[in-house]
This record gives structure tokens, sequence and C-alpha cells, in this order.
């Protein structure tokens, strides 16, 4: 896979996790597209670091297991956003 397709391929992948992320935690009408893209980026990166604690190796594991990061890693960062913002309420 060329740098290129890997990036898009972050994209796509990181945008299906921030959305169902989003769904799962209620947030989907107060985010679009580009915001589900970046929170399932930024997921990714959290959920490997979580799974790399673990001593779990997400380096090389597949798209499917890349999109499982995504999806975790989204949904803690969510969890932490809502957190955040019901206390400020």
């Amino acid at each position: 896979m060329t740098l290129s397709m890997g990036f898009i391929a972050w994209i796509i992948i990181g945008g299906i996790a921030g959305w169902i992320a989003s769904k799962m935690q209620g947030r989907d009408a107060q985010m679009g597209i580009g915001l589900n893209i970046v929170v399932g980026i930024v997921g990714g990166l959290i959920g490997g670091w979580v799974l790399g604690l673990f001593g779990v190796d997400v380096a090389g594991a597949g798209l499917f297991f890349s999109f499982l990061t995504c999806l975790l890693g989204a949904a803690i960062l969510l969890g932490i956003i809502n957190a955040v913002t019901n206390k400020r309420k």
C-alpha cells in the first residue's frame, strides 16, 4: 500500500469509526463528517496507545483490527468529552 493509499484508508476507517462511536455515545447530531473523521483518527491513536499498554501489538494487524482500534479509541475520547461537558452543565 502506498503512502497516499494509507492516508486515504486512515480517513475512511477513522470516519466510519468516529461515526459509529458518535452514534454509540449519542453525539451524532452535534458532529459532522469532519469531526467524525477527526474523532476516529485521534481515537485510533488513543486506541493504539491503550492496547499497547496491555501488550497488544497493533502494528500490521490488518484493516479490521485497525477499525476496531479506532472504534475503541473514539468511544473512549467521546466518553471523556461527554464527562467533561456534562460536568459544565
